[in-house]
């Protein structure tokens, strides 16, 4: 008789704008999505442990930057803490995979453009609507050989 295994879910967080964006994953498709307005801070521990009572997480990826840096800061210290107490590790990915490309808004009218391999910032005199999503499937999603915080502070 085949012993049957626990499912094991992925969970990716969306962070670096607002509204925060969790979805969660049964071999790579998204089963499940969370959304909110409110702050990282107030929100993401919330989500966090309402899913990891619902779901066996085995991976959590999230979207390390460039964005929100306090939304950064705060999303990767919960994720590292994750990783070391309840073994769940922890990868990174672009902000720019989960919204076409399109610029991620920095500070006033600076907005975080990808130029090839180089992330700068230009300013904008307009906003830029680029809203963020959670891909159906994660499959292809590209994956970060770094899971530290992008940090990329533009000039002020």
């Amino acid at each position: 008789m085949q012993d049957l295994l626990p499912k094991s879910y992925t969970l990716l967080i969306i962070s670096i704008s607002s509204p925060l964006l969790l979805g969660v994953y049964e071999e790579d498709e998204l089963i499940e999505t969370f959304s909110s307005p409110m702050k990282t801070s107030e929100i993401l521990l919330p989500f966090i442990t309402d899913i990891l009572e619902k779901y066996t997480i085995s991976k959590i990826i999230y979207t390390r930057g460039p964005g929100s840096y306090m939304a950064i800061k705060l999303t990767y210290i919960m994720l590292k803490t994750l990783e070391i107490v309840r073994d769940i590790p922890c990868y990174g990915c672009s902000g720019f995979t989960l919204n076409g490309g399109k610029p991620i808004k920095a500070i006033g009218n600076l907005y975080f453009i990808k130029e090839k391999e180089t992330i700068i910032t230009k300013k904008y005199e307009q906003p830029v609507n680029a809203s963020f999503a959670l891909p159906q499937s994660i499959h292809d999603l590209e994956i970060d050989e770094e899971s530290t915080p992008e940090y990329i502070l533009p000039a002020v």
